[in-house]
């Protein structure tokens, strides 16, 4: 399932006028593949984030998450569309200090009966290299560790679209490399339809295409991670 942002336009209060966040912003991205949306902070990458996820609605334009138009949903049934199809990875993994992985996930699943969420859990977990650690509390994990237990929540209630906030931000090098390729191959192997938020042109891992954010408007496309 692609997600889809066409020609969306954003603006928020400014004093006696408006401020635009977003001007005119186009974005394909298929299913299976990740984009990665680059720019510094303020250039509207969170904004950009906040339309896909159907946390703002935009002045203009319209999101698709496969083929279904969310602005004509009501709250919801967005609401609903978002719990069910898109998954958000967050820059702070915030989980519950009492809770074990294995639990972080558990509670953010909606999957039918108990035995399929701690199943479906424990496969996450397994998948993201921490299978043998599900039953430790946050305190007990490293902070790369505890990324990938943030992002095996957002992929517990198997989303169609994954958005990524600046993952790699509290990580050193190696392990930001080491998220970053978690998520490509989950991308593939999931087929979701991922997209990346980040400043750091480092850790952009081997997404399928890279685009440009500056002062709301989103660049050509700049071209694959990796790519000369």
């Amino acid at each position: 399932m692609s997600l889809t942002l066409d020609d969306i336009t954003l603006t928020y209060p400014d004093g006696d006028g408006r401020l635009t966040a977003l001007a005119g912003v186009g974005l394909l991205v298929p299913a299976g593949t990740m984009t990665a949306v680059v720019g510094p902070s303020g250039s509207g990458k969170s904004s950009l984030l906040a339309v896909a996820a159907t946390l703002v609605t935009p002045d203009r334009g319209r999101v698709l998450v496969g083929g279904t138009e969310t602005g004509a949903l009501t709250p919801a049934e967005r609401a609903v569309l978002r719990r069910r199809a898109i998954g958000i990875v967050f820059q702070q993994p915030n989980l519950l200090p009492s809770l074990t992985a294995l639990e972080q996930l558990q509670v953010m699943g909606h999957l039918d009966g108990k035995r399929q969420v701690a199943d479906r859990a424990r496969e996450l977990l397994a998948a993201v290299g921490l299978g043998d650690l599900a039953h430790r509390r946050p305190h007990q994990l490293s902070g790369g560790q505890r990324q990938r237990v943030n992002i095996a929540r957002a992929l517990v209630n198997e989303p169609s679209v994954l958005l990524v906030d600046e993952p790699t931000s509290a990580l050193d090098y190696e392990r930001g490399t080491a998220v970053l390729d978690l998520l490509v191959r989950l991308t593939r192997e999931r087929g979701t339809a991922t997209v990346l938020v980040t400043h750091d042109r480092a850790h952009l891992g081997e997404a399928d295409a890279v685009r440009e954010m500056t002062d709301g408007r989103l660049g050509e496309l700049v071209g694959a991670a990796g790519s000369d």
